[in-house]
């Protein structure tokens, strides 16, 4: 993540400033800042990019799932209606299929909780780093002022 390498510079920056005494303020070179900022601005797409890219991998996870838990109650219902010739057989076929039925939903909502668990946790972990970030900047700008 380059931008939290950019911001990570700008601190490093202001812990390298000259203090000035009894007003707790540094010196800062504003055009090496300036210079630091404009990156980050040029960099901040990428960032969003990716969120955006996790956000679409996550729905298509979701569409996947979805895909396989119709395909697996489509086969399930095609096994039943081969197996209708006995009352034994239709009788058993039935419980198997609302066995497999069960067991592809429990599997496609597992399967969907996962993945939006895990697609959360990567926004909040990326939105967290640019709030961060974002609070470090705006601390900053302030203390230029």
């Amino acid at each position: 993540m380059e931008v939290l390498t950019l911001l990570e510079t700008i601190e490093e920056m202001l812990g390298r400033s000259a203090n000035i005494p009894f007003v707790n303020k540094s010196l800062v070179d504003k055009d090496q800042l300036l210079d630091v900022i404009n990156e980050i601005k040029m960099k901040m797409p990428d960032e969003l990019k990716q969120a955006k890219w996790v956000k679409e991998e996550r729905q298509k996870i979701l569409v996947d799932a979805q895909k396989e838990a119709n395909q697996l109650i489509k086969e399930a219902e095609n096994r039943i209606i081969s197996m209708i010739d006995e009352h034994e057989i239709t009788k058993k076929a039935y419980e198997q299929k609302a066995e497999i039925i069960d067991s592809a939903n429990a599997f496609s909502k597992d399967l969907i909780d996962g993945t939006k668990k895990y697609a959360d946790e990567i926004l909040a972990e990326l939105e967290a780093n640019l709030q961060d970030k974002l609070n470090v900047i705006k601390d900053n700008r302030k203390e230029l002022k």
